[in-house]
């Protein structure tokens, strides 16, 4: 009996740790890091780059436990710039960064007639 339980536990021990949290590639082209991370479940939760040195670099993406987005950010060399979205299930908010601070923010509602393209 004991051998069964401690086989059990190994067992679900070596699948709760052999579940991807992220994966890492090297993007010859950019000279960046790619990497994209995941949730518990095996969905992905952030897509993005790093530069060598490790800042964040370019567009990142990030994802609900569902796969559903909710973020788009962009960096430069770690520092947050241009326009940012962040959904939920009734507003998508834009924020918009300058010199790595919030020069302006505008909210819609799912009630607006707002026209937008992925």
């Amino acid at each position: 009996m004991k051998n069964i339980a401690l086989i059990s536990i190994i067992f679900f021990t070596t699948l709760t740790f052999a579940q991807k949290e992220r994966s890492l590639e090297l993007n010859k082209s950019t000279n960046l890091i790619d990497v994209v991370y995941y949730h518990d479940n095996g969905e992905v939760s952030q897509t993005g780059s790093y530069t060598k040195d490790g800042k964040l670099q370019g567009e990142w993406l990030s994802f609900n436990i569902n796969g559903t987005k909710t973020v788009s950010a962009t960096y430069d060399q770690g520092k947050k710039v241009g326009k940012w979205f962040y959904w939920t299930d009734k507003i998508l908010k834009e924020v918009d960064y300058t010199s790595n601070a919030i020069a302006s923010v505008n909210e819609w509602s799912n009630t607006s007639s707002v026209a937008f393209q992925e």
